[in-house]
């Protein structure tokens, strides 16, 4: 037998398909995959870091099952090569991902979210990072919304979907991840829109959402109405398209809200979710679709169509912070419970106004990481 290589995409189709013969194996520290790893609960997961391969008195080789396929994991492949030969040793059928984590978190995934007459709405997945995009094609046009750095994953959905993007469009100035926006809108001949509120002081050429109230695209004219939604940012804006598809940024997750304290004004950008959510928010009708820019467990956040997304009716039953009416408890919760900042977050956000420019391994060591923009509303 040999270690055999597995590309990020063969390892989804093992997820997807929740191979009974397979498992993951994660080799690097117990701190590292704690903060951030594969989340599945389609196959099962073991965290045994090289140490323990490197010690010959703890044999812990011995604790891996010996009747399953082994996904060898770690950040960038090559100590999940040393575990993988040890256990080939061993006589394991053993695979070695790719370049680890970081071809993992490079890796996009697309799903049909809804499709009617002429037009059609996919959902993008990251799914090492938990970033969420979108394309809404019709009439042989298309629009993309919070776009990841790698625009080739769009063109290539474009031309796969026969349309030719006219529009891309960011909900808000990211923090945890490189937006691909005004690349591609340069690489597709397209308009990038972005709120100014955001872009002060930016580099980069857009168009201001704020004079786009409507945006039409393609022959059958679906609307994307833009819905501003600040509070995560000031300038966060939603787009709701056919008075169904809500694209919610950050501003509301499956599983939360969009954290207020990334811009170091946390009690301030708190009241402005609460505005967002008892005014702007409340008024959308029960059935609309929410649709994120992020996920934080895609098993417990992804419908069984295999989108991440739900029915504001079903996020107001279950999450806390929507029915929190009192002002004062709303912003305590929002303000003072949120988690570690997004890893260099203040450079991605210069690179993102066009402030600073790294180079493509620069680019992949600033995204490390999942994503940390939500608010969590269990309590």
């Amino acid at each position: 037998m040999a270690v055999q290589p597995l590309s990020a995409a063969e390892l989804q189709r093992w997820i997807e398909q929740k191979d009974p013969q397979a498992m993951l194996l994660d080799v690097r520290s117990e701190r590292e995959y704690a903060e951030w790893r594969i989340q599945t609960d389609a196959l099962p997961s073991l965290n045994i870091p090289l140490a323990q391969f490197e010690d010959e008195h703890q044999e812990a080789w011995r604790d891996v099952p010996a009747d399953r396929k082994i996904a060898v994991i770690c950040r960038r492949g090559r100590t999940a090569m040393i575990v993988a030969k040890l256990l080939d040793e061993k006589g394991y059928d053993v695979y070695c991902l790719n370049q680890g984590l970081q071809e993992w978190s490079q890796f996009y995934h697309d799903v049909t979210v809804a499709e009617g007459d002429g037009w059609k709405l996919l959902q993008l997945i990251r799914m090492g990072k938990g970033c969420l995009s979108y394309l809404l094609v019709s009439g042989g046009e298309a629009l993309v919304c919070d776009p990841g750095r790698h625009v080739e994953a769009y063109l290539q959905l474009a031309d796969r979907e026969g349309a030719a993007i006219r529009y891309v469009v960011d909900t808000h100035l990211h923090a945890d991840h490189i937006s691909g926006a005004p690349e591609l809108a340069r690489a597709a001949g397209a308009a990038y829109l972005i709120s100014a509120v955001e872009m002060e002081g930016a580099k980069l050429a857009y168009l201001p959402l704020e004079e786009h109230e409507v945006i039409r695209v393609g022959g059958v004219q679906v609307q994307v109405l833009r819905v501003p939604t600040p509070g995560h940012t000031p300038g966060s804006t939603s787009f709701l398209i056919a008075d169904r598809y809500l694209f919610s940024g950050d501003t509301v997750f499956v599983g939360g809200l969009g954290r207020p304290d990334l811009g170091g004004k946390a009690r301030e950008w708190a009241q402005q979710l609460y505005e967002t959510v008892f005014g702007t928010i409340a008024k959308l009708a029960d059935d609309v679709l929410v649709l994120p820019a992020h996920f934080s467990d895609l098993t417990r956040e992804s419908c069984a169509a295999g989108y991440v997304g739900a029915p504001l009716q079903e996020i107001r039953a279950n999450n806390f912070l929507l029915s929190t009416a009192d002002r004062a408890q709303f912003t305590e919760l929002t303000a003072g419970r949120v988690d570690a900042v997004p890893p260099n977050y203040e450079e991605i956000v210069q690179v993102n106004r066009g402030l600073l420019t790294v180079d493509a391994d620069k680019r992949l060591e600033l995204e490390t990481g999942p994503n940390r923009c939500a608010v969590k509303h269990t309590i």
